[in-house]
């Protein structure tokens, strides 16, 4: 009890400070903003009744809009509120504070059930909110979009999976993909990982200094325990509501023509592979007072011969991506509203060779963030992840942060915080963003030459 008592407090704490953020931001900007141009005005449709008008610019699936009518309108009809004040601009934005309270609790969920209950509570309390604070997630805690509610239902699906209640895990899973369509790989890895727990209950994962032996031996583990007609049975039965959901939304992309629902030439899938490597570079920076250390610089620069030869085939192949699968999108360089436009043009384009220079930092970035995941987690479970990432995160051709935030968030979640000094630099650097861009977007708007409209600076 008093475990819950102490999260209690520093949810309420979170809670009261995004309100006064959300009210500070509400008075700067009342008008819906950027994506909330076509998201506000379909959710107020939706909140009308008019389900069949649909705004072609959208691009993902009504589950943002539906959930959002679905709180706001039984609210509206108890207090006797207008329709037009029920889902105004300021009421759908204050479903996303919902859900970022909801994703702080999830988080605090998740790691009492990954790491188990503490004996200091408040370390994992402050935990699961510096999480839930990451800056590209938080900002859009207080606009209208669809990433704190696609976080929330990822984040419950897993919390479900973890527990092994596959049925309800899948049908957060259905909402996940109703949010955002890319969420049916986080389907695909719950499923995945599901089927990798139930032969590791059964078989330990043999621990050897080769991990590529390790993860040779777990493989082949997997395939001897799947041949027993009894063990296939009772893992298809575990992954079968997981497997139905990737099946319905299978339909649905044959039926669709597509995974983009609305407008779609600006979202063409294409192989993006250093798309990769700027998820290692973000995960690495947000998560660095966990990572960096003189050790693990150390550990990383020791001579090996085996490490040798294997680091350079991988900066081999990492330039060979780069060189080959390096995809610029025009949204990219054509607004300067967001961090990415100044990322790629004050680092990218300061000359032809940066790409390739910062290779090096990639590999190290990668080999970090899977070392150290690694240390809580098999390797098997890590290929697991390592691929649902690939996949989720490859095919974009635009370079947006927001990609990250589910991906980032599941590798987060698994690394073992033991020490205040270094959660609260995180935290810190949170803080230190999101102060920053609330305060370049609330008191530096700015106007382009061609528009009298107040332009506002965001992720």
């Amino acid at each position: 009890m008093a475990a819950v008592r102490q999260f209690a407090a520093v949810l309420s704490a979170f809670v009261a400070v995004s309100l006064v953020i959300s009210a500070r931001l509400n008075r700067a900007q009342p008008a819906p903003y950027m994506d909330e141009i076509f998201h506000v005005p379909q959710a107020q449709k939706y909140c009308q009744g008019r389900f069949t008008e649909w705004d072609p610019m959208i691009t993902t699936l009504p589950g943002l809009y539906l959930v959002s009518v679905g709180l706001l309108k039984p609210v509206a009809l108890l207090t006797g509120a207008e329709e037009g004040v029920a889902c105004s601009t300021v009421l759908l934005r204050a479903t996303n504070v919902l859900f970022a309270a909801g994703n702080v609790y999830l988080l605090w969920a998740l790691l009492r059930k990954l790491h188990g209950e503490t004996k200091d509570t408040l370390l994992q309390s402050l935990n699961a909110v510096t999480m839930a604070t990451l800056p590209v997630l938080y900002f859009f805690t207080f606009l209208y979009y669809t990433d704190p509610g696609s976080t929330f239902f990822t984040l419950f699906m897993y919390l479900l999976c973890c527990h092994g209640n596959h049925i309800l895990a899948a049908m957060m899973g259905f909402l996940a993909v109703m949010f955002r369509q890319t969420n049916v790989v986080w389907v695909v890895f719950c499923a995945g990982i599901t089927a990798v727990n139930m032969v590791e209950r059964k078989h330990k994962p043999q621990q050897n200094a080769n991990v590529f032996l390790t993860l040779y031996n777990s493989i082949r583990t997997v395939l001897r325990y799947l041949a027993t007609v009894s063990h296939f049975a009772q893992v298809t039965l575990a992954v079968l509501p997981y497997a139905m959901q990737v099946l319905v939304f299978g339909i649905f992309v044959y039926v669709n023509e597509g995974i983009v629902v609305g407008d779609r030439t600006s979202h063409q899938a294409c192989l993006n592979f250093p798309q990769l490597f700027y998820f290692f570079s973000f995960a690495f920076i947000y998560s660095s007072p966990h990572l960096l250390s003189s050790s693990q610089v150390f550990q990383f620069f020791k001579f090996d011969v085996k490490k040798l030869v294997l680091l350079l085939a991988l900066l081999l192949l990492s330039y060979v991506l780069v060189n080959h699968f390096t995809y610029v999108h025009p949204y990219l360089l054509a607004d300067n509203r967001h961090y990415t436009f100044y990322v790629w043009q004050r680092v990218f384009q300061r000359h032809a060779l940066v790409k390739y220079a910062l290779i090096p930092a990639y590999v190290f970035c990668g080999w970090s963030l899977l070392q150290h995941l690694g240390k809580t987690r098999s390797p098997l479970w890590v290929l697991v992840f390592s691929v649902c990432l690939l996949v989720s995160t490859v095919p974009q051709k635009l370079l947006e942060f927001r990609y990250f935030i589910v991906p980032y968030l599941l590798y987060r979640v698994h690394v073992r915080v033991e020490s205040y000094r270094m959660l609260l630099a995180e935290l810190c650097l949170h803080t230190v963003v999101n102060a920053a861009t609330i305060y370049l977007f609330i008191g530096k708007p700015f106007l382009w030459p061609d528009s009298s409209e107040q332009q506002h600076f965001m992720w």
